[in-house]
């Protein structure tokens, strides 16, 4: 499952982070992931819940920012959006088209919070 792959990368990205920042409690975690990434969310979704648990971030909310396909169209010579590796270009047809963009998945920010117990009125803070 390329998924849970994924998910222990972003685990070990995490736990990196708090470790170097000396942090306890990580309440979420956002990540883009491109349109051309074949990554199934839901199932990212399942795994991220699953190789969290026992970490500094058990129970950590995940959000995830989508970014769209986008290419270099060599006919046309300009940036054109893509739905799907290998479609054509939407404007002229060609099929030399090299994916730019949507293919990449990043952590974008880490969420703390206080390791409190309570965490309905814990303040939190972004990095």
């Amino acid at each position: 499952m390329y998924e849970m792959s994924l998910a222990e990368g972003v685990r070990a990205i995490v736990e990196d982070a708090a470790r170097s920042q000396g942090l306890t409690r990580i309440t979420a975690v956002v990540l883009e992931i491109g349109e051309l990434a074949n990554v199934e969310i839901d199932a990212l979704r399942f795994c991220f819940d699953a190789v969290m648990q026992n970490t500094v971030a058990a129970g950590a909310r995940l959000e995830i920012a989508s970014v769209p396909g986008r290419g270099w169209c060599m006919q046309c010579a300009d940036t054109v959006p893509v739905a799907r590796l290998y479609d054509p270009c939407p404007r002229c047809g060609s099929y030399q088209v090299q994916a730019t963009g949507g293919t990449e998945m990043r952590v974008k920010e880490i969420e703390v919070g206080r390791d409190t117990g309570d965490l309905a009125e814990e303040p939190t803070t972004r990095t």
